[in-house]
C-alpha cells in the first residue's frame, strides 16, 4: 500500500523501451506540440498515462449491466461532466466517446497548446518560452506551468499577464505577428532563411535576464 506521504508516481513509463513505432510517434508529438527537448518524452508519457486511467475507467463502467441507476450512475456522469469541463468531450458524449479520446487531443489541452491555438503565440515553442517566463495568465493568476490542463471555463479568461509587454496590442512583435497571419505575407527573415520564431524565444529570454529581480528592489544599507 506504501506511506501516504510517499505518493506513487502517476506517469507509467513504457513496458518495452525501444520500439521503434512507438519512439518515432513521440518523437513527432513532441516537435508537433513544442514539448521540452529533453524531458519531453515524460510529457507524453504523463498524458498516455491520464488517457489509460480514463479509458479503463470508462470501460468498467461500460462492462457493468446497468449503470443507468445507483453508484455507478452518479459515476458515469462524473466522469462525463469531468472530461467535457477539461475539453475533451461534448456534453452530449456517452461512454463509448471516452474511448476515441486519442493523445493528441490530451496535448492539445495543455495551457502551451491553447496559448498557440488562441493566437498569443507565433508557434507552440513560443508559447512555451511565453508561459515560462510569466507573460501568460489566466483571469489575475499568473501562469508559469506550462503543461497545466486548462478547462473551458478558464478559457476566456487567458490572456497576456497585465505586467507584460506583450499585452500592448501596439507592440512590435504583436503587429509582427498579425502581419504573418495574413494570407500571402512573407517576412524578410523567412526570405533570408532565418526562423523568427527562435529569434522571438532568445529575445523573450534575454528580456527576462536583464529584467530587475526582487533582490534588486529591496533598498540597501545606508543607501
Amino acid at each position: 500500500m506504501g506511506h501516504p506521504k510517499f505518493a506513487r508516481p502517476k506517469t507509467d513509463r513504457p513496458t518495452h523501451p525501444w520500439k521503434e513505432a512507438r519512439i518515432e510517434e513521440e518523437h513527432r508529438l513532441k516537435e508537433q506540440f513544442g514539448l521540452k527537448k529533453v524531458g519531453g518524452m515524460r510529457e507524453i508519457w504523463r498524458e498516455k498515462s491520464a488517457l489509460r486511467r480514463h479509458r479503463n475507467q470508462a470501460m468498467k463502467l461500460i462492462g457493468r449491466v446497468d449503470s443507468s441507476e445507483g453508484h455507478f450512475a452518479r459515476e458515469k456522469g462524473d466522469l462525463l461532466r469531468s472530461l467535457h469541463n477539461k475539453g475533451l468531450l461534448h456534453e452530449e458524449s456517452s461512454l463509448d466517446d471516452v474511448l476515441s479520446i486519442t493523445v493528441e487531443q490530451m496535448l492539445s489541452r495543455r495551457l502551451q497548446s491553447v496559448v498557440y491555438f488562441k493566437g498569443l503565440a507565433p508557434s507552440m515553442r513560443s508559447a512555451r518560452t511565453l508561459i515560462v517566463h510569466g507573460h501568460i495568465s489566466i483571469g489575475d493568476q499568473r501562469m508559469t506551468v506550462p503543461g497545466y490542463k486548462i478547462l473551458r471555463s478558464e478559457e476566456e479568461e487567458l490572456g497576456y499577464s497585465p505586467s507584460s509587454p506583450y499585452v500592448d496590442p501596439q507592440h512590435a512583435f504583436r503587429r509582427e505577428m498579425e502581419e504573418r497571419r495574413m494570407p500571402g505575407s512573407t517576412s524578410e527573415e523567412e526570405e533570408s532563411g532565418t526562423n523568427p520564431d527562435e529569434e522571438f524565444v532568445e529575445q523573450v529570454k534575454a528580456d527576462a535576464e536583464s529584467a530587475p529581480t526582487i533582490e534588486d528592489t529591496i533598498p540597501k544599507e545606508g543607501a
